[in-house]
Formats: C-alpha cells, sequence, structure tokens
C-alpha cells in the first residue's frame, strides 16, 4: 500500500486528477470535508500546488459539477423522443444517486457549468427533434426544472420533529408508546395519517418523507416524470402555444 501510495504520488498531476480526487473525497466523505487543503493531501501535494489548475473553491466545485454531469449517458438514437427523455433523465439520476452531494452543489451555483449547459442544450434539441415547438419546449424545461437532471426538492425532505410526532429512538424501545403516539399524531393529522397508510410501496430507496415515510423515492421519482412526459405529449398534439393563454 506504501508502494502504491507513493506510485500515486509521482503521477503528474492535472486538472483531470484534481477533479477526481475531489469527487472521491466528496464521495466518501461528503462535501463538508472538501477543502483545498485536505484535497492536497489527498494527492500527497501542497495546497499551492493545485491552484495551477483550479484557481479557487468555487472553481473547483464548477469542475465537480462537470465531472458528474459528464458521466450521464449520451441520448439514444430512435423517433420515440419520451423514451429517449426519459432514459436520459433516469441517467442523470443514477448518476446524482453516486455523488448524493452534487444536487447541493449544482444548486449553488450561480449559473450553469459548461457540462450542464451541453447537457440543457442536448435536452432542448431531443424536444425539438421530437415536433416540439420552441414555444412549448420552454414551458417543458421550466416544468421538468431539476428533474432534467435526475433530482427534484420534494416537499419535505425529511420527517420534521412535528408536534406529536414520535421520538424514533424512543419509539424503537417501546413499541406501545410508538403506537400511542401515532394514534396522537393521526387524530391531530388525519389526512396524513391516512397517506401515510394508504402507501403501498414501501420496499425501495428507504428515503421518505413528513408525509408518507415510507414511499419509494425512485417510484415517486418516474411517476410524476412519465404524467410530465404524458403530458407534455398531449399539449404537443393538440398544437398547444402560450400566445392567449
Amino acid at each position: 500500500m506504501a508502494q502504491e501510495a507513493e506510485t500515486a504520488r509521482r503521477v503528474p498531476l492535472n486538472r483531470e486528477r484534481v477533479l477526481r480526487a475531489a469527487v472521491a473525497l466528496a464521495d466518501d466523505s461528503g462535501i463538508e470535508a472538501l477543502s483545498m487543503r485536505r484535497l492536497a493531501q489527498e494527492l500527497g501535494v501542497v495546497p499551492m500546488a493545485l491552484y495551477k489548475h483550479v484557481a479557487n473553491k468555487e472553481q473547483l466545485l464548477d469542475g465537480m459539477v462537470d465531472a458528474v454531469v459528464g458521466g450521464i449517458d449520451p441520448p439514444l438514437d430512435g423517433p420515440d423522443w419520451k423514451s429517449v427523455v426519459r432514459h436520459r433523465i433516469l441517467s442523470a439520476r443514477q448518476v446524482l444517486r453516486r455523488h448524493r452531494w452534487a444536487s447541493r452543489v449544482i444548486e449553488s451555483r450561480p449559473g450553469p457549468t459548461p457540462a450542464v449547459l451541453e447537457y440543457l442544450d442536448s435536452m432542448i434539441g431531443i424536444f425539438r427533434a421530437g415536433g416540439l415547438s420552441a414555444d412549448l419546449t420552454h414551458h417543458v424545461m421550466h416544468a421538468l426544472g431539476s428533474r432534467l437532471l435526475g433530482f427534484t426538492q420534494e416537499l419535505f425532505d425529511a420527517a420534521p420533529d412535528a408536534p406529536g410526532a414520535p421520538d424514533d429512538a424512543a419509539a424503537a424501545a417501546d413499541p406501545a408508546a410508538q403506537e400511542a403516539a401515532l394514534r396522537a399524531m393521526a387524530e391531530r393529522y388525519p389526512h396524513i395519517a391516512e397517506m401515510a397508510t394508504a402507501a403501498a410501496h414501501v420496499e425501495g430507496s428507504g428515503e421518505g418523507s413528513a408525509v408518507s415515510p415510507g414511499c419509494d423515492d425512485q417510484f415517486e421519482f418516474e411517476f410524476a416524470l412519465d404524467l410530465l412526459l404524458d403530458g407534455f405529449e398531449r399539449l404537443h398534439h393538440q398544437g398547444w402555444t402560450s400566445v392567449g393563454r
């Protein structure tokens, strides 16, 4: 292992290697752990050596976004624009799920990075090649929003500490207390309780929300994506235009 580390240190430093190491560090330790000093330690160089390849941390983050987005599958060939778009977006989702920090960094950028612009331009091209007007495509891009890149902000990303919500640790230790807390919550928030109880797809990503902790996040993403694509297709066939709306 020591010999491998020494060999890695002798590999010439370049921008690609810097970005690859930064992405790996964020994957392993979280984006909060990323700093120029920590990255330099990972690469076995002094921090000043990094500045030959990235001017500052903001440029480093831009480069990391481009490295991740560059891993999204290229568009498939085919006349069915819905299938092409769906495959591409789900590929983007797979990529971003491998890099959990990436969505937050993408949202933090003051503007789209070059790879993001290329991706968006390509997606617009798919809609236009499918026959959608420039007008409809404009609104399609707005409707999809961050979903184009495979992520979306749910109403509640994680269950908040709502009044009456059961404490996980206490509930796990005392099932009777959990049942009582859930009954109390159902009395106060009956519609949330009804919807959570009705959720049948409890197997999946394990990422729930305050509204329905058992929800399969991937299922919900694809469900909404398919609804949107079907709606776009219907509007396209109707010759929809925003003029005079």
